[in-house]
């Protein structure tokens, strides 16, 4: 009886690992080809369609779009956008979610109600945009950062987080003559790291992949950010870019494609390992309490 059990279950692991496997390769045979087509030749790829291992490898097609100053301009607006928009992501989500964990706070509970509120409504895209004219913030970043300043969700399994911490931590600070914003930055974060590490990268990548909005608010080509430009190029004609020839001849092909694919991920590729640690344990300790 007991082999028939051991028996059972070690098909059923062998069943979950080919599983695994084949989704795994879902996922890492189109990067593979990104990686390989982007070191390729344009008449490997125009011949070939696919490849999987280039016949000769070239840099032309990363030399073309970091000569082009519609890419590198793209690429500084999204890491403006990313930086101060995480910034302010964190600080006001930080500070709200602390505020709101607070017994003492009044009118704590109509503020998470209308917090809840907005996770299950919208106001909608006509009627923010109405708002953010009237404000005056089409054509700047402001409009990116103050419509997507706190993220409902992750503000409140912040807050969850810091319900589950022990008053006697904040107590012992507030004898020793703390006061509550040095309490948050002293005693809460530090042991908060995992938390505060977790939603940095969600608010990171959000901020990075931002289109839409960009799309919406934004009339300047010129302050376009990244997945914008990389809309273009994978969908616009090139003339209408300018990425038609470089001074060397080399013509816009799809290896421009998909060196610029591989370049819009790869800063969130060199982020993601050193916040690897933090993200597990992270996403577990503020879903404790609700």
């Amino acid at each position: 009886m007991k082999s028939a059990q051991v028996w059972k279950d070690q098909v059923f692991n062998t069943v979950v690992i080919l599983i695994l496997l084949g989704l795994a390769l879902v996922v890492v045979v189109p990067f593979l080809f990104t990686i390989f087509s982007s070191f390729a030749t344009s008449k490997e790829l125009l011949l070939k369609g696919v490849v999987l291992w280039p016949e000769v490898w070239t840099l032309e097609a990363y030399r073309f779009l970091l000569d082009n100053d519609q890419f590198t301009g793209a690429f500084k607006n999204a890491v403006t956008l990313t930086v101060f928009g995480t910034i302010i992501n964190m600080t006001l989500s930080i500070l709200m979610a602390y505020g709101l964990s607070q017994p003492g706070v009044r009118g704590r509970t109509a503020i998470n109600f209308m917090v809840l509120f907005t996770m299950l409504f919208h106001g909608g895209m006509i009627p923010t945009y109405l708002v953010v004219n009237k404000l005056g913030l089409i054509n700047s970043y402001w409009s990116i950062w103050l419509v997507n300043a706190i993220a409902p969700f992750n503000m409140i399994v912040m807050r969850s987080f810091f319900q589950t911490l022990p008053s006697e931590i904040k107590e012992s600070a507030r004898i020793d003559g703390c006061g509550e914003f040095k309490i948050l930055w002293r005693v809460i974060l530090p042991i908060s790291l995992p938390v505060i590490v977790t939603f940095t990268l969600f608010y990171t990548v959000a901020n990075w992949n931002t289109y839409f909005q960009a799309v919406l608010y934004l009339n300047d080509i010129k302050a376009y950010p990244l997945q914008v430009f990389l809309r273009q190029v994978l969908i616009v004609n090139a003339a209408e870019l300018g990425l038609v020839v470089t001074e060397s001849g080399y013509e816009y092909s799809p290896a421009v494609r998909h060196a610029a694919i591989l370049l819009t991920a790869t800063p969130l590729l060199l982020v993601y390992p050193f916040m690897q640690k933090y993200f597990s344990k992270g996403m577990m300790m503020g879903s404790v309490k609700g």
